[in-house]
């Protein structure tokens, strides 16, 4: 009786998961897609370390750059962009792949995303020539000269907007070094323009009214809120740590992968089912039992895959769908076993435990071993390879889950205490039992 108890409330539990998926999914809860099934850019930089000082810890150095990056990547406001830094032995040299799902415009990805902003705060020259209607813009930058204040100096920036017109503007803030150069900049320039630059070209040019204390700048222009909270996000992320270099770009387009994504369905569907008709023909009751596990299995599997969340890349499916092949292997073992030990003239209880206890070795190493292999490609490959390491990974872990608790709570469940003809013939295999 505790034995039918159990398996009802395993029953339930696998109800319960796949409901809660079911309802997520119908109220378009969708999964986070990677790049080659979303679609979207992908840039691939190479990270210059020879020129970090050998004191520098270059590790150290490599991570403050995907925060960077990642920084600057944010003000896409993409939807689960990914930054990652791999190392590439053959080429001897880190690399940084930025994946940017939705994202079209990989040129405008890669100016924003490799460029280093440099602020500089420009004072008039002596003597500067008056400016006409027929004067260029060169001739304007002609009429300044750079002083010692830049954007090495500055703390933070933040959006703001003013409070007559309500355009959106960017405030600065030195940190105290910062501010005494722009106080006494000020100071010296009261009644001229004192420009700012940002990448060697004006964006603003107030003209000093009186000396400013306190560190703070303020950048007005015709911005628009989103070219703003850009500039903003800019100057906030500072200077490269590492040198890099774009090696790499391309374009994914959504409609490619879409096929991808139902391509993977169908597959993932066909398959599911083939193997859920195999496994009932051949096994009966436990081919049954273990359809029902399998689903359990795969419950499970997509519920991680949204709750972590993972990114779902080909790579990935291809990972947990090889996964489900060793979930059933681990069946199909334990039902061999549990056929023999039937032949032998035990009964069904003893059968099924010998079963499942003669299997478990078997079952044990080769998920160890799924397990190792899954680690060392995960800690060893690119970001494709780690994306199928880790979800073989998950798979391992659950498969060894669902075919030693869940397999066995049902089976114990449903299984007669005497087995007649009918019976025997049930919870047999293949032609002859």
């Amino acid at each position: 009786m505790k034995e039918k108890i159990k398996g009802v409330w395993v029953l339930i539990g696998i109800i319960a998961i796949s409901g809660w998926l079911w309802h997520s999914v119908n109220k378009g809860e969708s999964f986070v897609l990677g790049l080659d099934l979303a679609g979207g850019s992908s840039l691939t930089y190479k990270a210059d370390t020879e020129r970090l000082p050998e004191e520098v810890n270059i590790n150290e150095s490599i991570e403050s750059l995907r925060d960077v990056i990642e920084r600057r990547v944010n003000l896409f406001g993409v939807r689960e962009p990914t930054v990652t830094t791999q190392f590439s032995r053959l080429a001897n040299e880190w690399r940084l792949v930025v994946e940017l799902p939705g994202v079209a415009d990989v040129n405008q990805a890669a100016k924003l995303i490799g460029e280093t902003p440099v602020l500089d705060f420009r004072t008039e020259k002596k003597g500067v020539k008056s400016l006409n209607a027929s004067s260029t813009m060169l001739d304007f930058m002609n009429n300044f000269e750079v002083s010692p204040l830049t954007g090495s100096y500055l703390k933070r920036a933040n959006l703001g907007f003013d409070k007559t017109t309500n355009k959106p503007l960017v405030e600065l803030t030195f940190n105290d070094e910062g501010a005494k150069l722009f106080e006494d900049i000020t100071r010296a320039n009261i009644g001229k323009q004192v420009s700012i630059f940002l990448d060697g070209m004006p964006i603003s040019s107030p003209v000093v009214n009186e000396a400013i204390t306190g560190g703070k700048a303020v950048i007005s222009g015709n911005f628009t809120t989103e070219e703003a909270r850009q500039l903003v996000g800019r100057l906030n992320s500072g200077a490269l740590p590492v040198p890099i270099s774009l090696i790499g770009k391309s374009v994914v387009e959504p409609t490619l992968g879409e096929r991808a994504v139902t391509a993977g369905k169908t597959a993932s569907l066909y398959g599911f089912a083939l193997v859920v008709l195999f496994m009932i023909f051949w096994y009966r009751v436990p081919g049954l039992v273990a359809s029902v596990a399998l689903v359990s299995y795969v419950s499970i599997m997509l519920s991680l895959f949204k709750l972590i969340p993972v990114t779902l890349t080909a790579a990935g499916l291809a990972g947990f769908i090889i996964s489900i092949g060793l979930a059933v292997d681990a069946n199909v073992l334990t039902f061999e076993r549990m056929k023999e030990e039937l032949r032998s003239g035990k009964s069904l209880k003893d059968a099924m435990e010998a079963g499942f206890v003669r299997a478990w070795t078997s079952i044990r190493d080769s998920h160890i071993a799924a397990i190792i292999v899954s680690i060392i490609l995960f800690w060893l490959g690119t970001s494709v390879v780690k994306g199928f390491a880790f979800t073989f990974f998950l798979g391992a872990v659950v498969s060894l889950f669902s075919a030693q608790i869940v397999t066995r709570s049902l089976l114990r469940a449903v299984a007669p205490k005497t087995l007649g003809k009918i019976g025997r013939f049930l919870f047999g295999s293949g032609f002859v039992n």
